[in-house]
């Protein structure tokens, strides 16, 4: 049941840096570029992502995983944008981990499904 997190975690990093890397080291290239770019490192979160829905499904529900999704979206980007972008960590970051937080209680508080 970690295997499909750890691939998510994965995914995340590769999204992450496709969505918002080239802000720090590419601003002054080409558009194009940098959106070819993206579509490379890109390329790699879904190599992960898939397989990481696929196998997670025989586990979790769509919802769950969705949630497991945001959960992980918001912990590599509070991580990212501290480390690699040099932002401070705002409160607004442990606010809205905190609505994640209740996001995943009501999408777990029964359980995972058995399949």
């Amino acid at each position: 049941m970690l295997k499909p997190v750890a691939l998510l975690f994965l995914s995340n990093l590769f999204m992450t840096f496709a969505w918002y890397g080239h802000l720090k080291n590419m601003n002054n290239r080409p558009l194009l570029l940098v959106i070819l770019v993206s579509w490379g490192i890109a390329f790699f979160e879904y190599v992960l992502q898939v397989p990481a829905n696929r196998i997670g499904f025989r586990y979790y529900d769509l919802g769950q995983l969705k949630v497991i999704q945001e959960v992980i979206t918001m912990v590599v980007f509070a991580c990212f944008a501290y480390v690699y972008m040099k932002q401070p960590l705002r409160l607004d970051y442990l606010w809205a981990g905190l609505c994640l937080v209740g996001a995943a209680y009501f999408m777990f508080r029964g359980g995972v499904p058995q399949v």
